[in-house]
């Protein structure tokens, strides 16, 4: 488990949007090199709907994004301390708020206009 001296996360880390694309096109095993996380991993994720690649047929496709999730998945378990099951819901969390800041951002345009 991680020290707290050792949480140094930034708030901004999780409630701002992802700026990754997410068209599919990477392979599972070029996912695996760059998030370092091993191909059963990662279809480990998918069951517990933490992941959700495109399909082709029987082969997944991730995108910039998904490597993206895959990453702060790993910073939440590693670096926190968080499991599984904790991580799903900070993910379900953090998605919440940003459709929330989004909303609040169309309403202060609406506001303004």
């Amino acid at each position: 488990m991680a020290r707290r001296d050792q949480m140094h996360v930034s708030v901004t880390d999780w409630i701002v949007a992802d700026g990754a694309s997410d068209e599919p096109r990477y392979a599972i095993s070029v996912v695996s090199a760059r998030s370092g996380v091993h191909t059963a991993t990662l279809r480990r994720y998918e069951e517990w709907g933490l992941l959700e690649p495109a399909r082709t047929g029987n082969r997944r496709l991730y995108s910039e994004a998904d490597i993206e999730r895959v990453q702060r998945i790993r910073r939440l378990m590693n670096d926190l301390g968080v499991n599984l099951a904790g991580a799903a819901a900070v993910l379900h969390l953090r998605e919440q708020v940003i459709a929330l800041h989004r909303e609040m951002e169309a309403l202060r345009e609406q506001l303004e206009r």
